[in-house]
């Protein structure tokens, strides 16, 4: 298939902005793998849709990842993303705007503290260092890394956190996982339903549009995923439907899958790239956000929908005035 068979016009005006109050009154969206018709509901009747003996699989990875603003000594403006720790105490990998004028031995200077270019970094990325009585001062005047699309400042920075995210790494929030509250978790639990925890370091690459038609030419981005054996004995060992709360953890159990329902475990950084025909292991359903056209997330979900499928459940998604994107409703592919 080509990836322009995924393109649909997406209206600014239905880019959520904001997250809801309650997190499980978002709408949810339901596509039938048996084909009937779409049902719409919200994301609190998820037990109903549910039944005793399937397992939710989440990703309880955390964003660590803080925006900040400062200057060069000249009074440029410079952006910096803090993606991660780089081992050493005080130095960091950033991407920085802009880049090309933030060589080695650089400095950037912020309202309480600088750091310095240490290094150029693979794709665009550097190397900051920062003295370690000043390592409290970022997270303090760091800014939650909301997806651009997002022009809303973010009141409450919980709020692009899941309530199960523990394992800090990521640049971005699994953000299939936003809608579950830990009372909604508590009746699903009741009804019979198990949860398992995965970890994927959700990175930036995951929100680019694919800039080819043809799906065989995208280079897939790696990301850094763990399964342990906790979990690799609640899949095996599960009775029913295993549902992957959204990409990013269906991506994590398709890359550790042997067999049928059979893991592996450990850590490691995988470029799997799911597009339709993919002989799905472990998978059997998806809780899902909305996505942007020419997406890789787009292409996966369809990849266990079907593409003409998942397409009309976008037009009426659209018809029906969903919310799309990081704050917007869900959808249940089971």
């Amino acid at each position: 298939m080509r990836v322009s068979a995924l393109d649909f016009d997406l209206p600014e005006s239905l880019i959520a902005q904001t997250p809801l109050e309650d997190r499980s009154a978002s709408r949810l969206l339901h596509i039938p793998l048996d084909g009937s018709q779409f049902e719409h509901r919200t994301f609190r009747d998820l037990p109903s849709q549910l039944r005793e003996g399937d397992l939710l699989v989440m990703n309880n990875t955390r964003v660590s990842a803080v925006r900040l603003f400062g200057a060069k000594p000249s009074g440029g403006k410079v952006e910096v993303l803090v993606l991660r720790n780089l081992g050493e105490p005080g130095t960091f990998e950033a991407l920085v705007k802009p880049a090309r004028r933030l060589k080695a031995g650089s400095s950037i200077e912020f309202d309480t503290f600088s750091a310095q270019v240490e290094a150029e970094l693979p794709g665009g990325k550097r190397m900051l260092r920062v003295a370690l009585s000043d390592l409290r001062k970022i997270e303090d005047a760091g800014k939650v890394p909301l997806p651009p699309y997002i022009r809303t400042e973010l009141k409450n920075a919980e709020r692009y956190q899941t309530v199960y995210s523990r394992s800090p790494g990521s640049a971005a929030a699994p953000t299939a996982g936003l809608h579950f509250t830990q009372d909604l978790l508590a009746k699903i639990r009741e009804i019979g339903v198990r949860t398992a925890e995965v970890t994927l370091d959700v990175g930036l690459d995951t929100f680019r549009p694919m800039a080819v038609d043809d799906p065989a030419e995208h280079v897939m981005h790696g990301e850094t995923c763990q399964l342990d054996e906790r979990a690799k004995d609640a899949i095996e060992t599960c009775q029913g439907r295993i549902i992957a709360v959204g990409t990013t953890s269906a991506r994590t159990l398709e890359s550790f899958a042997i067999g049928r329902r059979r893991m592996s475990t450990g850590s490691k950084t995988t470029s799997i790239f799911i597009t339709p025909g993919y002989n799905w292991q472990v998978v059997d359903g998806m809780l899902t956000n909305f996505h942007m056209p020419r997406t890789t997330m787009l292409l996966m979900v369809s990849a266990l929908s079907g593409p003409e499928r998942l397409m009309a459940a976008y037009a009426e998604a659209v018809r029906l005035r969903y919310r799309f994107l990081s704050f917007g409703d869900s959808m249940l592919v089971l």
